[in-house]
């Protein structure tokens, strides 16, 4: 690899997490092993929907690893936050090659050629979860490092929200002068956890918050009341009296306009569409 890293991150792109990946990395490298998982503990009711996992409780290896099981297993769970050193591309053109050798190996009927070509994986694809982690598992070569932070799993453009509000919330403890702040007479009111772009405008008789984001170069007119929101690049939310246009529980995507004294809740807005009428509960393409 270039620059030859001492180690590599992997990240799956629909988590949300508070990622400790400095703490994360100090364990992995005490831990001396190949790779190393970040867990975290669910309800057993829960816990099928994840890859389900085993580990030592003082070593911290991973001792068993199962993708959704249909059965119950354990109630600690793959984040799908990864540290591993080089020697995972190893195992990785393992893998390659042992399937390579025994797609070589077998002999079947242009029948059997048929339906495999349609249901098996091709020999060229490798499952982190049932390929490496798996197999791995028990053999020293794994560990795991628990978070007691928050962690989520985006499955749905709703779930954005909720995440939206955990990094707000972090901010306030981590990056507080990333978050706004104004009781009406200078500037808008915000309630709780709000981030306004610096490059966005919104007017001072607005009132925002709880958990609202708000990106590059939106305008929030007058009157506008935001709640539970995540406002992108150049939307228009117009409105010239008292919170006539009012948005909760609502995602609203690049260049939207919402006209004065239209209402929009619990709703998705799809980008460069303009609102002349309230909505609500609608994905609006």
């Amino acid at each position: 690899m270039e620059d030859s890293p001492a180690h590599i991150v992997l990240l799956n792109c629909d988590v949300c997490s508070s990622f400790p990946l400095p703490d994360m990395l100090e364990a992995h490298k005490k831990y001396g092993g190949m790779g190393t998982l970040l867990v975290n503990k669910v309800s057993a009711e829960s816990a099928n929907q994840f890859g389900e996992l085993v580990a030592d409780p003082e070593t911290n290896e991973l001792l068993h690893y199962t993708e959704k099981p249909e059965t119950f297993v354990s109630d600690l769970i793959n984040c799908g936050v990864y540290i591993f050193t080089p020697k995972i591309l190893i195992a990785i053109e393992d893998v390659l090659k042992q399937k390579k050798d025994r797609a070589n190996l077998r002999r079947v009927s242009s029948f059997e050629a048929l339906q495999s070509a349609t249901k098996a994986i091709p020999a060229d694809y490798v499952r982190l979860d049932q390929d490496i982690l798996s197999p791995l598992a028990g053999k020293k070569e794994l560990y795991t490092y628990q978070t007691l932070d928050f962690w989520e799993q985006i499955k749905t453009p709703g779930m954005s929200l909720r995440c939206s509000g955990l990094y707000l919330s972090q901010f306030r403890h981590t990056s507080p002068h990333l978050l706004a702040s104004g009781d009406g007479k200078k500037g808008a009111t915000i309630v709780g956890d709000v981030y306004i772009h610096p490059s966005a405008k919104v007017h001072l008789t607005a009132k925002i918050g709880p958990n609202v984001s708000i990106s590059a170069n939106a305008r929030i007119g007058a009157g506008a009341r935001l709640i539970s929101c995540i406002i992108l690049d150049d939307v228009e939310i117009m409105g010239e009296g008292d919170h006539n246009a009012k948005l909760g529980i609502t995602i609203l995507g690049e260049a939207v306009d919402v006209e004065d004294e239209v209402v929009v809740t619990n709703s998705i807005v799809l980008p460069n569409k303009t609102l002349n009428a309230s909505v609500q509960d609608e994905i609006i393409l």
